[in-house]
């Protein structure tokens, strides 16, 4: 591994970023509110990314940005960059499905076996799974052999989480660190001396499985809240788990329901966050306990650059949310032939954008921190 010093991914995608309430950074570009009426989307609904409504959301906004840097041209194929077959693969398909662009893609990660790539062919176009990120040197000679030429006429999407940022297999552990530790001093902070480190790291790491997936939706708010509420010993963990696994708990809107009947129990700092986080799953707010991820922005960015430039990569890989430079140079290189990058991100904005006050003392969007950049 070798570090290629400090950069930040606004080096290569710009503005042309959207996180998890899809409301562009570059402000030349349409918010939700003026995109949503054309896709038929709810007022107020933000879809997710495996969502086809949001596949119609992104296809829209890639051809306006397209109108913006090359007057003129139109897109006629997609490349897709990312780190999961399930989540990014599935955007990926439909993205072209919505649009009706024909498409490649690339899904990444480090792995500890013999290195291997894998063509997965599908209605939309092949999914090019590779176990190195080294691998996207090959990729790019793929799109070619596939008739896939990377100019004006084509659009790049560039996955930012344990893409971009934190390569999965490699780096993905210092932000899954990052937002652990955010989790443990929001619920901390708010528990005060009722908080116990050790129940919580037990309820975090448990209910963070797989297992109890279809009940937290994946959601990291709602296991933050899970672990607020198990922890201020209104609801045993133990009760909660059995809950789940007989069956009797399947939703998430449940367990709301079942706090809000015994709500004048609480802690009056913890009332607040729980009428805030049910209001918000009421209105389908994907990023209910604000909170924590407003902790959760802060805790990212202070592991961003902040090791001096003679640090050891070996080093930078534990300490740091890297720049994936594989990523990095393939992006760069795409540009430099005229083809239209673009960022995507599935963390929500408030773990991403800096308040007003945090902005004004010059803290800025993940995308233009500036870290380390590693790779081989």
């Amino acid at each position: 591994m070798r570090s290629y010093g400090r950069t930040s991914v606004h080096e290569f995608l710009g503005d042309f970023v959207v996180y998890r309430n899809l409301r562009p950074v570059d402000r030349r570009l349409p918010s939700l509110r003026e995109v949503a009426p054309r896709t038929g989307l709810p007022p107020g609904c933000i879809p997710r990314k495996s969502e086809p409504a949001y596949a119609q959301v992104i296809s829209g906004l890639l051809r306006q940005a397209r109108s913006l840097d090359a007057p003129g041209a139109s897109i006629e194929r997609l490349i897709y960059v990312g780190d999961t077959q399930m989540n990014d693969g599935t955007a990926f398909s439909q993205i072209c499905q919505a649009a009706g662009w024909p498409g490649l893609a690339f899904i990444g990660a480090e792995k500890d076996e013999p290195e291997k790539v894998q063509v997965v062919e599908q209605q939309q176009g092949p999914l090019y799974l590779a176990n190195r990120w080294a691998a996207l040197t090959d990729f790019d000679g793929f799109c070619r052999e596939r008739g896939f030429g990377t100019d004006e006429r084509t659009a790049v999407i560039v996955d930012l989480d344990k893409t971009a940022l934190g390569a999965r297999g490699r780096n993905d552990h210092v932000i899954d660190r990052a937002r652990m530790e955010a989790v443990q001093c929001t619920v901390g902070a708010l528990l005060g001396d009722k908080f116990d480190p050790q129940a919580f790291r037990g309820a975090y790491e448990l209910l963070n499985k797989p297992e109890f997936h279809p009940f937290t939706a994946d959601n990291q708010d709602y296991l933050a809240y899970l672990c607020l509420i198990v922890g201020s010993g209104h609801h045993a963990l133990e009760a909660l788990v059995a809950a789940v696994r007989g069956g009797r708990l399947a939703r998430f809107a449940q367990y709301l329901a079942e706090v809000e009947a015994r709500a004048a129990e609480l802690p009056s700092a913890l009332r607040v966050i729980h009428r805030q986080v049910r209001e918000a799953v009421g209105r389908s707010d994907p990023t209910p306990f604000k909170a924590f991820r407003r902790t959760e922005y802060r805790s990212t960015v202070e592991r961003m650059g902040q090791s001096s430039d003679e640090t050891p990569p070996e080093t930078l890989l534990q300490q740091e949310i890297l720049i994936t430079q594989e990523v990095r140079e393939i992006a760069l290189c795409w540009r430099q032939r005229g083809a239209l990058l673009f960022g995507l991100s599935d963390k929500p904005d408030e773990a991403s954008i800096p308040t007003e006050e945090l902005a004004a003392r010059g803290y800025q969007p993940i995308h233009r921190v500036k870290t380390h950049a590693v790779g081989r």
